[in-house]
């Protein structure tokens, strides 16, 4: 059955509205189009309004512009850009010719530091929408919405490993599959794990990880997950690569980790527990570690606090917050446990990103045929935004390794991370 993009709470279609919002741009409006772009900091890109007014003088060949196709996609614009952009766009009323990532990458690196944001900026950017809860009950629900949208549609342009965070791309030519390999291979010598070891993963994904951890390093892994889907998923791939009985996927939440644990990971889940909650993860991480035991945090992150875009909370990932390094500390500090090596891989999860847009682009009708699109442009202008977000330097991937305070038993340089050749050579 076809699924709406309404599926992820987008508008309904308002083009028959639109048409009649068209006609010549009074000058009130085209001043304030000059205005926005002002307070955007004048980005390189040029806005044209539906009857060809053009605001932004004309750049070098090839410079994308943003095509307003009628008035009350201007006002919408005016008065919430954070999140009726992305409402807009994916209902066809906002278009850009030339390239979509260029143009948010343009709109990015023009964009003020907040800490030195005028009014303006302040009224074009600030509108957020409060964060929708991470608790027991909450996470839950925000996990539903985007991860459970269906495995056949992650299918079409992840690896073949299902793997939903960032690569790691230690020869620059690599195609994704192999750089995701490359990424856990990277974390599984962070851990240094050895044969017969024990492992906690909290919030599995469809379990690619917890498959290459078993079938390269022979340890047994615990893997919590609240995304039924993806636990149906990540049982059957590891029982048809004869690893279930190294593995145990267990649909529960990261606050229900029982036992001991020689390591513990986490890839792709801090975004989604929020730093109110972040005591509540230190705890059980002291709770189940082991005294010698290694652990490894990868997560989206940020330079200077704030909360995540309007509609990127609303549309796309309810719940999420990228935190900066010093909130994760409060995750060690009050736990004790020292914090080992702190690596950024911002702009490898740029190229993961341009990987995943390829491919979304290239089963774009199949997409369609599932959804609509509606469905096909506001997931089009995600991984475009995501990208710009990190080629730019506005989101960060940082991967955190970490033990317990007392414990002495610790490599004396990073060797062991590059020994016997590049890490994704290791394993084949």
């Amino acid at each position: 059955m076809k699924r709406e993009g309404s599926y992820l709470g987008l508008p309904e279609d308002v083009s028959a509205r639109a048409r009649r919002g068209r006609g010549r741009s009074t000058g009130l409006e085209q001043w304030l189009l000059r205005r926005l772009r002002e307070a955007m900091g004048n980005p390189a890109v040029r806005v044209t309004l539906w009857d060809g007014y053009t605001a932004g003088e004309p750049g070098a060949r090839g410079q994308p512009t943003l095509v307003i196709g009628d008035r009350s996609a201007l006002w919408r614009l005016l008065t919430n850009p954070g999140l009726n952009f992305g409402d807009d766009y994916s209902a066809g009323r906002l278009n850009v010719e030339g390239s979509l990532t260029a143009l948010l990458e343009a709109v990015y690196r023009a964009r003020p530091n907040p800490a030195d944001s005028t009014l303006a900026y302040r009224l074009a950017f600030s509108r957020r929408l409060r964060r929708r809860p991470n608790s027991l009950a909450g996470s839950r629900g925000n996990i539903h919405h985007h991860y459970d949208i269906g495995n056949d549609f992650y299918r079409m342009w992840l690896d073949p490993d299902m793997a939903y965070t960032c690569a790691y791309y230690p020869q620059p030519d690599m195609d994704l599959g192999a750089a995701q390999r490359a990424k856990m291979e990277h974390i599984c010598r962070k851990l240094r794990l050895r044969p017969g070891q024990t492992v906690v993963e909290a919030g599995c994904g469809w379990g690619g990880l917890s498959r290459y951890m078993a079938s390269h390093h022979g340890v047994r892994v615990a893997a919590y997950n609240i995304s039924p889907q993806q636990i149906t998923y990540a049982r059957q791939r590891a029982q048809a690569d004869g690893l279930d009985h190294r593995i145990d996927y267990i649909e529960d939440d990261y606050r229900n980790i029982r036992g001991d644990y020689d390591a513990f990971v986490s890839v792709g889940m801090l975004e989604h527990v929020g730093p109110e909650h972040f005591g509540e993860l230190g705890a059980v991480i002291r709770r189940c570690l082991k005294p010698a035991g290694l652990g490894l945090i990868h997560s989206i992150g940020q330079n200077c606090s704030e909360p995540m875009n309007a509609w990127v909370e609303k549309r796309i990932f309810p719940g999420a917050y990228p935190p900066t390094l010093a909130e994760m500390t409060t995750i060690f500090e009050p736990n004790e446990l020292t914090v080992l090596d702190v690596e950024n891989l911002r702009l490898h999860y740029a190229r993961t990103l341009q990987h995943w847009l390829e491919r979304f682009e290239g089963r774009r009708d199949d997409v369609r045929q599932m959804f609509d699109e509606k469905f096909v442009r506001a997931w089009r202008l995600y991984l475009a935004a995501s990208i710009a977000n990190f080629s730019t330097g506005w989101l960060q991937l940082f991967q955190v390794a970490f033990t317990g305070a007392r414990n002495n038993a610790l490599p004396e340089s990073r060797a062991h991370l590059y020994q016997n050749g590049p890490s994704f050579q290791a394993h084949g």
